[in-house]
């Protein structure tokens, strides 16, 4: 039954052409036919191609309109295969072949009007006739248009649904990723110094790191809960707690100030500060660094954010966050570049513009 769902409306035109065209046979009286044979062949063919409208909807169109210019000058007495040639029209223009429908339009008044002039038995169609049917081609055409371009608004609306349902589940990956990556891989690290050291003064110094840094990492996370739920986020001001995190595990952090701090958009603070935590956590887990230096440039119109540390160096591992920094940087129209230093270490720096 699914095809007579899809092919009702076809169904609905072709029952009204033929119970049409049979009335107009019989209400014709005892008048006999003229080339009624070729006039039913013709209508059977011009409802069979509006079957084929989906696919090919300007040359269904194109073809009802030849079917109607052979049918109504040849046979007698008229049916209403009219009615199929101005279904596909309509069609056609709801299809997004507007231009080309206006054409058909412009060819049917074109082949009426030269059919009555050329005519010897007399005008079949009179002026208000003639203007009748020109202005309902046009209805259709712009009606079809109408259609066609509320059926483009809604695509369109709901691909950029779809768009920015992306957008935010990637930014609450990158915060999910920033928040929680940061704090396990120090409890990763202090971890694994407690089990191979056998001190119990320095293996309770580290389980006291892990617990301070599980501590801080649930705070973030309800922190970052709660900025998904658009009450606030990170900021630069919690930088001193990042670099007094990552100092428990053994590693020097330094933090440098260049030009005056002040108050910052608050997407271009929460980047910069997941910039700075994405970095020190590559450190942490991958350079084996003894100091790094986070420095925050404050500039008329863009907030430098550079971490170096004099770890090992080499190619950066593969991984989201890294990625996820440069996605930051470019919502806002900045940069973040990621290479080992020629003296040695490695460094990161991102551009922020601050407008």
């Amino acid at each position: 039954m699914s095809w007579l769902r899809r092919y009702a409306a076809e169904l609905a035109v072709v029952v009204a052409v033929l119970a049409g065209s049979v009335f107009a046979v019989l209400n014709d009286g005892a008048k006999p036919a003229h080339h009624a044979a070729a006039g039913w062949v013709l209508t059977v063919l011009c409802c069979a191609a509006l079957f084929l409208r989906r696919r090919y909807p300007l040359g269904v169109a194109a073809f009802a309109l030849v079917c109607c210019a052979l049918y109504y000058p040849l046979t007698d007495p008229d049916g209403l295969v009219l009615l199929a040639f101005a279904y596909a029209l309509y069609n056609a223009a709801a299809a997004g072949r507007i231009r080309g429908a206006a054409l058909l339009v412009v060819a049917a008044m074109a082949g009426v009007a030269v059919g009555e002039v050329s005519s010897r038995t007399g005008r079949h169609v009179d002026n208000f006739a003639f203007f009748l049917m020109t202005g309902w081609f046009v209805a259709l055409v712009a009606g079809g248009a109408v259609a066609h371009y509320r059926a483009e608004a809604e695509r369109t609306k709901e691909a950029e649904a779809r768009a920015r349902a992306t957008e935010e589940r990637l930014r609450i990956a990158r915060e999910l990723h920033d928040v929680l990556g940061h704090h396990l891989s120090l409890i990763n690290v202090q971890a694994g110094a407690a089990l191979h050291r056998r001190d119990p003064e320095q293996a309770e110094a580290a389980l006291g790191a892990i617990k301070d840094a599980s501590k801080t990492a649930l705070q973030e996370l309800r922190a970052t809960l709660g900025m998904l739920r658009n009450t606030g986020g990170p900021s630069l001001q919690r930088v001193a707690e990042l670099a007094e995190s990552v100092g428990a595990s053994g590693v020097t952090v330094r933090t440098e100030i260049d030009g005056v701090a002040r108050d910052l958009p608050p997407e271009v603070e929460h980047a910069a500060f997941r910039v700075v935590q994405e970095a020190l956590t590559n450190v942490s887990k991958h350079a084996g660094a003894k100091t790094v230096v986070v420095r925050l440039g404050y500039g008329a119109d863009e907030l430098s954010v550079q971490v170096d540390d004099d770890g090992r160096g080499g190619a950066a591992p593969a991984g989201n966050g890294i990625r996820g920094m440069a996605e930051r940087a470019r919502a806002l129209g900045g940069d973040v570049t990621a290479a080992p230093r020629e003296g040695g270490g490695y460094r990161v720096r991102a551009r922020l513009p601050v407008r």
